[in-house]
């Protein structure tokens, strides 16, 4: 998996929390970065979740296929990494629902 989409992603995240909380020069970082549009760096996050995923289930079919250049650790591996970045993108996906209910719910 690309961790450095992630890796953006975060940023991106502390960055607009840090312009929400009202601290100094937090708006001149966002802006020094680049200005990475959030929906591709969350859909490249995607993406590199859906590849490992379907990475690990092809050398899993491999290794069911008797392939012999697959060995079970590699296999393992593999789907212990898919399976750990589809809950890291879960857990980013709470956060963000999280976020958009108390936006939701603030008086104006």
């Amino acid at each position: 998996m690309e961790t450095k989409g992630i890796e953006q992603m975060l940023s991106q995240l502390r960055s607009a929390a840090d312009v929400a909380a009202g601290k100094p020069g937090a708006a001149d970082a966002t802006t020094a970065a680049g200005g990475v549009d959030f929906a591709q760096v969350l859909d490249s996050a995607l993406q590199g979740v859906s590849k490992a995923q379907n990475g690990a289930q092809e050398m899993a079919q491999s290794f069911s296929a008797g392939d012999p250049n697959v060995n079970l650790q590699d296999v393992m591996i593999n789907l212990q990494k898919a399976n750990l970045s589809f809950q890291q993108m879960v857990q980013v996906r709470n956060k963000l629902v999280t976020a958009y209910q108390d936006i939701m719910n603030m008086q104006v």
